[in-house]
């Protein structure tokens, strides 16, 4: 008997020992796996449900069956330091993270190498209605930049109530903590890391997915608060009627191209034994990040499909979110130019020194592997 109608008498018989044959038990998939299946590598990466991951998602939904060397899974991280761990111990073979905390992982242990830019720009911060009645913003979000209105107000916050005003942000290593210390220091404002009862801001560590509660507990209450997170979180506060957006990252970071922000980590053990497989991934993410780029300018079914793609793995990120992060006449993120940007990351690294977020510099030329630089993304 020959392996094929071996492969569908087992299937038949499991379906009728246990009753139950899914889509990846039939004689096809068996026969699809022995073919072709075996030959691909898999390459797991992890990530955290935000926009700055939005191009690992699309090119998991739209390309996954398309790659010949790469079986390319993702995985969704409950938070952070839960996605360090898992990277560091071998879990996964890419990361997408956050540029301060990737070089303080880098320097803890220098087991991977930095492959490529998740996306550029991205972060926003939003403050609270009481807030808001120190700042009184724009109506119309696109007028909104980082003057020196939100910094006061959080100074007149701390008078009134007598302590820093509490911000969120994803980690302490995060490069919202870089914009929002560099937006500070810019009008003569100070930035405490946990604490800092001498501050005029304190950040403190808001897991993405709950910081819309956060903002919400604290309106509440009666007490001002704010988050400085990636997008879409500060759309969904603003669609849901209980926080503003008050400024976005790339007026505060301007950089060509737009800053640098998430980015994208590989192991040295995928980069020496995957490397077919890796950059087919990358190609792929490139390729789904000009595919957002085309669908937010054409609107519309076509930026509905992307955002039902994202749904499926963040669904608390509601439709009218993701459009509004994803605006042609704001372009607050970026998902092209996501190649290497060796400067783009020394801009960043010198501010987090500066300011006490990161704990020493990294050798960016030993940190980047620029072997997986793509055209496309560029195009």
């Amino acid at each position: 008997m020959d392996a094929a109608r071996l492969s569908s008498v087992a299937w038949f018989v499991g379906v009728l020992v246990t009753g139950v044959a899914s889509a990846q038990d039939t004689p096809a998939a068996a026969a699809g796996a022995q073919s072709g299946g075996l030959d691909r590598q898999v390459i797991k990466a992890a990530y955290i449900p935000l926009a700055d991951h939005y191009a690992g998602i699309i090119a998991y939904e739209k390309y996954r069956d398309e790659m010949k060397h790469a079986d390319y899974q993702i995985e969704r991280m409950k938070s952070w330091p839960l996605l360090r761990a898992y990277f560091m111990s071998g879990e996964a073979d890419l990361a997408y993270v956050m540029c301060p905390l990737a070089m303080d992982m880098f320097l803890e242990k220098p087991n991977f190498r930095w492959v490529g830019l998740m996306h550029r720009d991205g972060n926003a911060l939003a403050i609270n209605d009481l807030i808001n009645t120190y700042v009184n913003l724009p109506t119309e979000r696109i007028d909104r930049k980082p003057d020196a209105k939100v910094a006061t107000a959080f100074a007149k916050a701390r008078g009134e109530f007598d302590r820093p005003t509490e911000c969120g942000v994803p980690h302490l290593l995060a490069t919202h903590t870089v914009v929002l210390y560099k937006y500070l220091k810019e009008h003569g404002k100070t930035l405490g890391l946990g604490r800092g009862p001498d501050k005029d801001v304190v950040v403190i560590e808001v897991p993405p997915p709950k910081s819309p509660a956060f903002i919400k507990k604290n309106n509440s209450r009666g007490i001002p608060a704010s988050f400085e997170q990636s997008l879409p979180w500060a759309d969904v506060v603003e669609t849901m009627n209980f926080g503003h957006v008050a400024w976005y990252s790339k007026d505060v970071m301007p950089w060509p191209n737009g800053h640098v922000e998430c980015i994208t980590l590989a192991s040295d053990e995928c980069i020496k034994n995957k490397q077919a497989a890796l950059k087919e991934v990358i190609h792929y993410i490139h390729k789904a990040g000009m595919d957002i780029e085309a669908a937010r300018l054409e609107g519309g079914t076509a930026m509905k499909a992307i955002a039902d793609m994202i749904r499926k793995h963040i669904p608390e990120h509601n439709e009218e979110a993701i459009i509004q992060s994803l605006r042609p006449d704001l372009m607050v993120i970026g998902y092209r130019h996501l190649n290497v940007d060796q400067a783009g990351l020394k801009q960043i690294m010198d501010l987090a020194v500066e300011g006490g977020i990161l704990r020493a510099p990294v050798d960016i030329d030993e940190f980047a592997d620029t072997r997986f630089a793509t055209k496309i993304t560029d195009e």
